[in-house]
């Protein structure tokens, strides 16, 4: 089978150079954005490490995570960078108990998301329609957006997509006395 513009050698030629332009077109493209992209995200908290940083603006919050019903643990030294070679980001745990550190060279608009994206909490699996957060036993209309404030203790309850609620319920009937 002879594919179109390769049956002539003219044609052929002149594909094969339409071909190697876009080729490098693209490559060029593809090397400038990941250079630009990491020139702008050089001093972004949320993707830098702070291990040789500076950083006189610190917090301190709890957080306790409940999922479909259940007490979720959170786990220590997320992000902490405590192993040689390991980055330190702005937002990490050292001890299991919920308390979040956070860490930069400056006040920032710092959100309870944040934490959750940098942990990976698999937030994709939740119904957000049936999570709610809670601030001091408030609950906040701003769900993940919900903005830290230190010393502040944020709960987050969470309903899986796949969560069956009808196993918490007992449908037989009330015994009479």
């Amino acid at each position: 089978m002879k594919y179109p513009g390769m049956g002539d050698p003219y044609k052929r030629k002149k594909t094969i150079r339409f071909l190697a332009i876009t080729a490098v077109i693209a490559i060029s493209v593809g090397v400038t954005s990941s250079v630009l992209q990491g020139q702008f995200s050089q001093n972004d908290p949320l993707k830098v490490c702070i291990n040789d940083r500076e950083t006189p603006y610190k917090m301190k919050v709890t957080l306790e995570l409940i999922i479909d019903g259940l007490q979720t643990p959170i786990p220590a030294n997320i992000n902490a960078g405590l192993n040689d070679g390991e980055c330190k980001r702005t937002m990490y745990t050292l001890t299991d108990d919920g308390t979040i550190y956070v860490e930069w060279e400056e006040e920032y608009p710092w959100e309870i998301g944040h934490f959750l994206w940098m942990w990976d909490f698999p937030l994709r699996d939740m119904d957000q329609d049936k999570s709610t957060f809670y601030v001091n036993d408030k609950e906040s209309a701003q769900f993940i957006n919900t903005p830290l404030q230190d010393g502040y203790h944020y709960k987050g309850v969470f309903t899986t997509k796949d969560y069956d609620s009808s196993k918490d319920k007992d449908f037989l009937p009330e015994l009479e006395n």
